[in-house]
């Protein structure tokens, strides 16, 4: 018969340490909490640093190896853009150099130079000679009328003066169409300056920045020192737009910088300045195209540490709980075991007094019993003694009560040491009546009933019988006792719980025990029985039951009654004697 809530003397022992509701104890649930935030702390922290460390440092390597492969290319282009106009420049050298002044004031010779250079190089828009003391154009070729046109007044025109030459920026001019200018000084042996000054479309820019063969999300164009466009932007619009950043002065090397634009995008700027010009090539690249790759690895990584989390948290609350739990069960366990040794020094105790006792008991009867033998030896040799059979049969019984008595301290002496437990064959079903009929005018005055349930198939076990009795006697009497109204019912119950135990319960519907009183039940000297109760009987109930190899448990509920199982085994332990 199993039942759901038995309380063995163990469980019962180990009620300190679970809550009525199964919980762990507070002590035990804060244990658990500092451990798992120690364990959490050692763990995620570490993790985490690494992670982060981890995601810095392989965007930064992923931003620096984009910008790198963007940079070499730039760099290469700007190449191109300064030998485009080195070449250009030494053009102009070359032929200012090559040809005289009163060739150069030709028309006719001028306009065969500008449709060679058209042919062999294009891009020239057209070619003039300006004087340099008047700053006058004096002969032009090209699509327009611009001989005799003044430039003394412009600020290109001084510098050239001063450094010899000049590369403009891209402008419209009189021509309409955006346009740059390059012009070198011709000095004569005469101490008369000249100047050679030829225009170009920036068809050439434009063709430049295509052979780049960036893809259609990057951006690529020129831009001067005032941050004008000089070719056209796919991000800020067209030739001669200004550019909402600021340019970077006074540096030679490539530098970068982060801009968000008004269509809500994050850009990486990239200037790389033209060398002897005042223009640089920048690149413009979508922040979100260079961390494309970044954003991929960074989805992995993050999903790395959530899993590498959820098995962290997963393994630390099963590590620790199983750790506190192994723990509160090794208390439990040690708590158990004091209280068990505890509770032997107590019957230990119990057991020398009752020795005592008995001993100063069985002298006196030892006298009382040879006293009664000798009335009853001289009554017998007398046959006229006066009502001889009434003394006899009142000798009769003053000798069963010394046997009785004999029994009883017979029993204390058992209790005090241990006595080899003497096995017999015997049938359960009709001890317990036998001992019913103990108890019986004691029920009966008490108007309680005794319902018998006993499995008539119960084998017999081998077990020490007058214990046996004595076990159900006190069980039994504690029963009737605990019943205080006048409709009591005791019921027992005998059944096979499995092949090598029988089992006896014992229930009874009396006022029942508080969890409490449950605790301390097997416990030596402790009663409810105030005024009256010695506290002994269900701690010696409970060495008897323990010493025939069995077990005893209760469950118990306040107002409702309790019901004490005792559980037997069919064949003796290994070495006991059969009468």
């Amino acid at each position: 018969m199993n039942t759901k809530d038995e309380l063995s003397i163990r469980s019962i022992l180990s009620k300190p340490f679970v809550s009525p509701a199964g919980e762990m104890p507070n002590r035990y649930r804060k244990m658990l909490k500092n451990l798992r935030v120690v364990m959490l702390i050692v763990s995620l922290v570490p993790l985490t640093l690494m992670t982060f460390f981890a995601f810095s440092q392989y965007r930064k390597v992923s931003l620096t190896e984009a910008i790198t492969l963007i940079d070499n290319l730039a760099i290469k282009t700007r190449h191109s853009f300064q030998l485009f106009l080195e070449e250009r420049l030494n053009l102009l050298r070359l032929i200012a150099s090559m040809h005289d002044v009163s060739a150069l004031c030709d028309n006719k010779t001028l306009e065969q130079i500008l449709n060679l250079l058209r042919s062999e190089f294009g891009g020239f828009v057209d070619l003039g000679l300006i004087k340099g003391d008047t700053g006058v154009q004096v002969t032009y070729a090209g699509p327009y009328d611009l001989r005799g046109k003044e430039y003394i007044a412009q600020e290109w025109f001084q510098e050239v003066l001063i450094n010899g030459s000049h590369i403009s920026n891209v402008f419209l001019g009189y021509r309409k169409f955006p346009h740059f200018s390059m012009s070198v000084l011709k000095r004569q042996a005469t101490g008369e300056s000249w100047i050679l000054r030829a225009t170009f479309n920036t068809s050439r820019f434009e063709e430049i920045i295509a052979s780049m063969g960036l893809g259609p999300d990057i951006d690529a164009f020129v831009l001067n020192k005032e941050g004008i466009l000089q070719t056209r932007s796919k991000v800020f619009g067209d030739i001669l737009n200004r550019v909402p950043f600021e340019v970077p002065t006074g540096v030679y090397m490539s530098t970068s910088k982060e801009y968000s634009h008004t269509d809500d995008k994050d850009y990486i700027i990239r200037f790389c300045p033209i060398t002897n010009t005042d223009f640089s090539l920048v690149v413009v690249i979508p922040k979100a195209l260079i961390m494309k790759k970044w954003v991929s690895i960074r989805t992995d990584m993050l999903i790395t540490y959530l899993v590498s989390l959820v098995i962290i948290l997963f393994v630390i609350f099963r590590i620790t709980d199983t750790m506190v739990r192994n723990l509160m069960e090794s208390d439990r366990k040690r708590e158990m075991a004091f209280r068990e040794l505890e509770h032997s020094h107590k019957l230990s105790s119990i057991g020398r007094l009752a020795a005592g006792v008995a001993h100063e008991i069985n002298n006196p009867l030892s006298i009382i019993n040879e006293k009664a033998g000798l009335i009853m030896d001289l009554m017998t040799r007398y046959d006229s003694f006066p009502e001889k059979d009434k003394f006899l049969k009142l000798i009769a019984g003053i000798k069963s009560s010394v046997e009785r008595c004999k029994t009883i301290t017979h029993r204390l002496l058992g209790f005090a040491k241990k006595m080899d437990v003497t096995l017999e064959k015997v049938d359960l079903n009709s001890l317990i009546k036998e001992v019913i009929d103990f108890v019986a005018k004691e029920a009966m005055y008490k108007n309680v009933s005794i319902d018998l349930q006993l499995d008539e198939k119960l084998p017999s076990i081998y077990s020490d019988r007058g214990q046996l009795q004595q076990v159900f006697l006190n069980i039994l009497t504690n029963a009737i006792q605990a019943i205080t109204g006048t409709d009591g019912t005791i019921t027992v119950t005998t059944w096979v719980e499995n092949p090598e135990t029988v089992g006896v319960a014992i229930k009874d519907n009396g006022v029942g025990m508080s969890e409490e009183t449950l605790r301390h039940i097997f416990e030596p000297f402790f009663t409810t029985k105030k005024g009256y109760g010695t506290g002994l009987g269900l701690p010696i109930t409970y060495g008897i039951v323990t010493k025939l190899g069995g077990d005893i448990r209760v469950e118990s509920k306040e107002g409702v009654g309790s019901t004490f199982y005792v559980y037997l085994p069919i064949k003796s332990k290994e070495g006991a004697s059969y009468e």
